[in-house]
């Protein structure tokens, strides 16, 4: 855990080196800096909503199937099928993050 916490800063103090670097450039050439068009943490921090959304839609239609207000059991398989799917998807972007960070961290500079 401490050295994500280490990776974090370093990343957070490399885009603000970016960030100082393209304002810097943006004056010397008169322009405005490029704004930001959404990152991988957007996108990220997006997909973990929208995963998160359909845990919650999945567990409403198992409660109420369950307290017999709903009878679609399709509807409730599909509903299964597809938070079980992005699931694992988010794991499988995890581990290829982790990864991709203890990568980073062997190579020595």
């Amino acid at each position: 855990m401490i050295g994500s916490t280490y990776g974090i800063k370093a990343y957070q103090q490399a885009l603000g080196q970016r960030q100082a670097i393209e304002g810097k450039v943006a004056k010397a050439l008169g322009t405005k800096p490029q704004a930001e068009n959404g990152g991988f943490m957007d996108a990220l921090t997006s997909s973990l909503e929208k995963v998160n959304a359909m845990e919650s839609e999945k567990s409403g239609l198992i409660e109420a199937f369950a307290a017999g207000k709903s009878e679609n059991v399709h509807e409730l398989m599909i509903s299964l099928q597809k938070a079980g799917v992005a699931m694992s998807m988010t794991s499988a972007v995890r581990n290829k993050v982790l990864s991709a960070y203890q990568e980073l961290m062997r190579l020595s500079f």
